[in-house]
């Protein structure tokens, strides 16, 4: 059984639906036990500031998919959501959904990299990672609580529904 962390974020078409959606979904994966659910943060688009707050979240799994496996099951979930994948990456989307880790593994292939690319300055997967998972260590050995206290908030704050 391997340990994972999702980070989930929406925009569009009701974010807070859309998360309950995609959690709703996760627990519904094969071979998979939700475990543990952040609490929802609001936090500023990365990319094009013309574009709605985002609601982000990180949930952690227990699962036996393999992690390619995993990613192809979480892809479903955004294309069932309407996700629509586009040229840009930082724009608007219904639903995102981002392995962060998977046990202790460094995978870099075309389709995944874990632990995800700057995960480690991105405020909106810190804090509710942290919320969940204060103990952890990154696979390079770099301590959780260490990030979160370099990386400043920059607006993040929790989600009011």
């Amino acid at each position: 059984m391997s340990i994972c962390y999702i980070a989930l974020g929406s925009n569009l078409e009701d974010p807070f639906a859309q998360a309950n959606r995609a959690i709703a979904a996760l627990h519904q994966l094969p071979q998979t036990t939700v475990t543990n659910i952040s609490p929802f943060y609001r936090s500023k688009p990365l990319g094009p500031q013309d574009q709605n707050d985002y609601l982000n979240a990180v949930v952690k799994l227990n699962t036996t998919l393999s992690p390619t496996e995993l990613l192809d099951q979480l892809q479903s979930i955004e294309k069932s959501q309407g996700r629509v994948r586009k040229n840009n990456r930082w724009g608007a989307r219904t639903l995102d959904l981002d392995i962060l880790l998977y046990d202790n593994l460094i995978i870099n292939t075309d389709r995944l990299t874990v632990p995800h690319y700057h995960m480690q300055h991105r405020e909106f997967v810190l804090y509710p990672l942290y919320d969940i998972a204060p103990d952890l260590t990154l696979p390079d050995k770099q301590k959780l609580s260490d990030l979160v206290n370099k990386c400043p908030k920059n607006g993040l704050k929790k989600w009011e529904e």
